[in-house]
C-alpha cells in the first residue's frame, strides 16, 4: 500500500505541475442536434459554463432536428420494423443535419447519447479536452435508426445504466464535464485537476472556517501549515473514502 501511495503522490504531483496542454489548447465548438434546443437555455445560461462562452473559451450551437424533417409535419420519428411499441428516429433530417454541419467544418467526433454506449467518466473527458469541433446527437423514442450509428455516429456514451427521457440531460453532462477543464473556464486553473476521479479516487473531506462549528472541529493537521504531510493526510483520506464508497475505483471498474 506504501508504493501505491507513493505513485499516487507523484501522479498528483505531475498534475498539478503539468500545464503543456494549457499551452496548447484552442477554443472548442460543440453543436448539439435535439428535439428540444429550449432545454440548454437554462442549464447553460450561468454559472461555469456561461462564463466560459461569454470568455469565448467554447461554443455551443444547438440545432432543431425538425429544421431539417422533410416531413410535412416535421416529424422526426416512425414506426419501427417489426417492433412492439415506441417510435424510433428516422435517418434522413439526422443525416442532413449532420452532412450539413461537416460541409462547414471538420469534427474530431459525432457523439451520440445512448444508454448502451461507453460510460462516461473523468479519463474519458480529459481525453476530449483535445478536441476542437464536436458534435451531439441527442436521442429520443426507440433511439434512432441503426444506419445512422453505423455510418454518422463516431463515439456512444452513457451517463449511467438508466434510461432517460432523451439524450439532453447526458449532452448536458459531458458539455459541463468538459468545460470545467478548459483552461481559463475555472478562475484556478489547477482546481480541476484536483477533482475527484482525476486521480482515479474520490476526493478527500473539505473544511472551512469556523475553525468549530457546534462543537466539531476542523482536523489539526489542516491548520498546521505543514504542506507535505497536509497533502499526505489528503492522500490516505481519499484512499479510505475510495475503499469505503468507490471499491471498483482501485480495480478500474
Amino acid at each position: 500500500m506504501k508504493s501505491w501511495a507513493t505513485n499516487k503522490i507523484l501522479l498528483r504531483s505531475k498534475l498539478r505541475t503539468n500545464n503543456a496542454f494549457l499551452v496548447t489548447f484552442a477554443a472548442m465548438r460543440v453543436d448539439i442536434i435535439t428535439i428540444f434546443p429550449e432545454m440548454f437555455d437554462g442549464p447553460f445560461g450561468h454559472s461555469i459554463v456561461k462564463r466560459a462562452i461569454d470568455s469565448g473559451i467554447i461554443e455551443i450551437h444547438t440545432h432543431n432536428l425538425r429544421d431539417w424533417s422533410t416531413d410535412k409535419r416535421k416529424r422526426v420519428d416512425d414506426y419501427p420494423y417489426a417492433g412492439k411499441g415506441g417510435m424510433l428516429m428516422t435517418p434522413q433530417p439526422i443525416a442532413d443535419c449532420i452532412d450539413e454541419l461537416k460541409s462547414e467544418r471538420d469534427y474530431d467526433e459525432v457523439f451520440y447519447t445512448s444508454p448502451d454506449g461507453e460510460l462516461l467518466d473523468q479519463p474519458t473527458l480529459n481525453h476530449y479536452i483535445n478536441y476542437e469541433n464536436i458534435i451531439i446527437l441527442c436521442g429520443h423514442y426507440k433511439g434512432v435508426d441503426e444506419r445512422i450509428r453505423e455510418h454518422y455516429i463516431t463515439k456512444e456514451f452513457s451517463i449511467g445504466d438508466y434510461v432517460l427521457s432523451g439524450g439532453e440531460l447526458a449532452a448536458m453532462v459531458l458539455v459541463d464535464g468538459l468545460t470545467r477543464i478548459i483552461p481559463g473556464a475555472i478562475g484556478d486553473e489547477m482546481s480541476a485537476l484536483s477533482d475527484s476521479f482525476q486521480d482515479g479516487m474520490v476526493a478527500p473531506p473539505a473544511y472551512t472556517r469556523p475553525r468549530v462549528f457546534k462543537g466539531w472541529e476542523v482536523p489539526e493537521i489542516l491548520l498546521s501549515g505543514h504542506e507535505k504531510k497536509i497533502d499526505e493526510w489528503k492522500l490516505e483520506q481519499a484512499e479510505k473514502r475510495t475503499m469505503e464508497r468507490r471499491p471498483g475505483l482501485f480495480k478500474g471498474e
